[in-house]
């Protein structure tokens, strides 16, 4: 059940909300996407992807770097996977939001030489081609607001590989 730990840190008051029944079988709720731990929940995600093989890969995958800062262009063969999976993780956790959101959250250090380091973004046309193809595949959607947001069936879809993710014997059952 849930237990109530507060300690009184300086003038912050800090509450922490404990639950053994959320990853626990025969909890009383579903498991969402917000249960799994992100890095796992994403490489599982792009193993999906790339094995629906519904994501076509642009023919400059190997060749362009996923910022101006960067030396050279990732050397993961799957990170064109990665990188959509990641971004349909934050539309999940952040729904509502563009290019430019996303172009600061995957944006990093500018190393100036002697100079003080920058943070600087991402490249938006990276993020355009994922978030298209995520559009392609039905798991993304345009908001009236400009930004993007996931689908029923994209909501759908991440919370299954969750739940594949925190109980695998439940999907071999079957």
């Amino acid at each position: 059940l849930c237990g109530i730990n507060a300690e009184y840190m300086g003038h912050f008051l800090s509450v922490y909300f404990f639950s053994s029944m959320s990853k626990v079988k025969g909890t009383s709720r579903a498991v969402v996407l917000k249960d799994a731990e992100s890095g796992k929940f994403v490489a599982a995600y792009a193993a999906y992807l790339k094995k629906a093989g519904k994501i076509e890969l642009p023919k400059w995958v190997d060749l362009v770097k996923t910022g101006h800062y960067k030396e050279l262009a990732p050397t993961d063969p799957d990170w064109y996977y990665v990188r959509c999976a990641a971004i349909a993780r934050r539309l999940y956790m952040k729904p509502g939001v563009g290019v430019g959101h996303f172009r600061r959250k995957f944006g990093g250090a500018d190393r100036r030489g002697t100079a003080p380091s920058r943070k600087t973004t991402a490249a938006g046309g990276v993020i355009r081609s994922c978030l298209q193809q995520l559009e392609k595949i039905g798991i993304v959607e345009h908001t009236p607001t400009g930004g993007r947001k996931l689908t029923k069936e994209g909501q759908r879809d991440l919370d299954r590989i969750a739940q594949q993710l925190l109980f695998p014997t439940l999907s071999t059952q079957d």
